[in-house]
């Protein structure tokens, strides 16, 4: 069983804001439900999923879940990982927790599920889903603007799903802030691991192998990339675009 971490703390003032007037994007609504309750119904169906904990606006959301297995905390005010920090310290004794963004409420349990049971396949510190743009394709009719990176492998995105050692968090967190500023630029994040390495990524000669290395050299634990066929995991909500895809996705499934 691991525990889960939602974070649902970041503030409506991006492109969202013409979509609702709500002061945080974890409580933009869809349908009949705040977006970020789509992401825990999913996690508290998921086996394997224990303990939940949503770092955000306490007040708004403290009464969204019934569920004994979930705790709403207020966020920090700071950045992602110190609301991170937030949700672990909430969690004590946990050996493995799943970080889960709020923005993601097309997420199912089985994609959850899936993702856990490629983990449980290796040994590491932290484990990062990647989906093949094919797999989005497939999925979604029109195509889903997301950031695609080139590996010698194939064309990916990345998902908003981490399962990681609560242990490593505090001696990867100089490293890791840069890393999560750079999450939505490939150029960004390959300058930070150096000039041949993004050479080689340019010329779409990387491996994944490659990539998993670096990165885990880079942050001082072992890292473990996995590959997922589930969409869901990596469609976010970023964009009023992106929010009328999964308004219309759902709609179709209900």
């Amino acid at each position: 069983m691991v525990d889960a971490v939602v974070l649902a703390g970041s503030p409506n003032n991006g492109p969202l804001r013409e979509c609702s007037p709500v002061p945080y994007e974890a409580l933009i609504p869809i349908g009949s439900k705040a977006m970020v309750q789509y992401v825990v119904e999913a996690l508290m169906l998921a086996r394997g999923v224990n303990r939940i904990v949503v770092v955000g606006p306490r007040e708004e959301l403290v009464n969204c879940f019934q569920d004994s297995r979930v705790r709403v905390v207020s966020s920090t005010g700071g950045g992602l990982l110190d609301n991170v920090q937030r949700g672990l310290k909430e969690l004590p004794g946990a050996r493995r927790v799943l970080l889960v963004s709020s923005d993601i409420p097309l997420i199912t349990p089985r994609a959850i599920e899936d993702f856990l049971d490629l983990c449980r396949d290796q040994e590491a510190d932290l484990y990062y889903p990647i989906i093949p743009k094919d797999a989005v394709d497939s999925r979604f009719t029109n195509p889903v603007r997301r950031t695609y990176v080139s590996l010698k492998e194939g064309i990916f995105t990345g998902g908003n799903l981490f399962l990681l050692n609560p242990e490593v968090v505090s001696r990867c967190l100089p490293v890791g802030e840069q890393l999560v500023a750079a999450r939505k630029s490939p150029l960004r994040l390959c300058r930070l691991v150096g000039l041949g390495f993004l050479i080689r990524f340019l010329l779409h000669r990387v491996t994944l192998e490659e990539a998993q290395a670096r990165v885990s050299r880079l942050l001082g634990i072992r890292g473990v990339v996995v590959v997922s066929r589930y969409p869901e995991v990596g469609v976010d909500v970023d964009k009023p675009v992106d929010l009328a895809l999964v308004a219309r996705t759902l709609q179709q499934a209900s």
